[in-house]
């Protein structure tokens, strides 16, 4: 199986991007993040080159909102109302084989890294809070789960261009770490690409619009994960980053993240 994350930042303006990563790359399942359309105007997906006729999504006018689409049979599974927000961050479905696919968007967080200063930064370390809590009590370590998607924190110093410059900047700052790391030792999580690209390399899978010439200036995040519980690690064949998709004409700040399994 070939499992896709992507941030797509508005899949109605990027179908087209879409369509070309299925073609070029092949996966079975992809997890899309910030569709940015209303449940009742999500594209066709059997437009797509393959065809991925399993779908599921829950999305709003404009913002946010999560898709999964797959060649393989989906069977939803129920979670909660994170934050109490109804804001379409989450979508979680079980795989043939009774593997758990979970496909977050968390919070941004804003610009300013204080929780009394910034309602944002607040939410979004209230929903990896709650994160951590549900997947404690609800889940636990011997249960086969993915869990993908725009993390909006990139936890390692090599996740970052400059640890020392954006030590300050909402997405790297030491309390968003601290509580990714926790959701992550909470059920043992192994990180897919971390896994197969070592943590000594540098990574990054989100450059800023505001770079001129993001390629030439370099100063990219690694935003996108991709986890396992240990059932599944010894299933892991292999990692990539898409980089060159966010050189595409109109690109989504995101590139695409692949983990393939056995």
């Amino acid at each position: 199986m070939r499992l896709v994350t992507w941030n797509v930042n508005s899949i109605r303006l990027r179908f087209d991007h879409l369509a070309r990563l299925v073609q070029h790359w092949d996966p079975d399942v992809i997890c899309l993040q910030e569709i940015k359309v209303h449940d009742d105007l999500f594209p066709k997906a059997e437009l797509l080159p393959g065809g991925h006729p399993h779908r599921r999504w829950r999305g709003m006018k404009s913002y946010n909102g999560v898709a999964i689409l797959s060649r393989l049979p989906l069977e939803p599974v129920e979670g909660p109302d994170w934050c109490g927000k109804g804001d379409c961050r989450h979508q979680a479905v079980m795989l043939p084989g009774g593997v758990e696919l979970h496909n977050f968007y968390v919070p941004a967080g804003g610009d300013i890294p204080d929780r009394k200063a910034n309602p944002k930064f607040a939410h979004k370390l209230d929903f990896l809070d709650q994160m951590t809590d549900w997947f404690a009590a609800e889940r636990d370590a011997k249960r086969k789960m993915i869990l993908v998607g725009d993390l909006n924190i990139a936890p390692l110093e090599t996740d970052v261009w400059s640890h020392k410059q954006l030590l300050d900047v909402v997405s790297h700052t030491p309390i968003e770490v601290e509580k990714l790391t926790g959701l992550q030792d909470g059920l043992g999580w192994t990180d897919a690409v971390r896994h197969f690209i070592p943590p000594k390399d540098k990574l990054y899978s989100w450059w800023s619009y505001r770079a001129a010439d993001w390629e030439a200036s370099d100063r990219g995040r690694r935003l996108d994960h991709i986890w396992v519980t240990r059932p599944l690690k010894s299933k892991l064949k292999g990692a990539a980053v898409l980089r060159e998709a966010r050189g595409w004409t109109q690109p989504s700040d995101h590139v695409p993240v692949v983990v393939d399994f056995a």
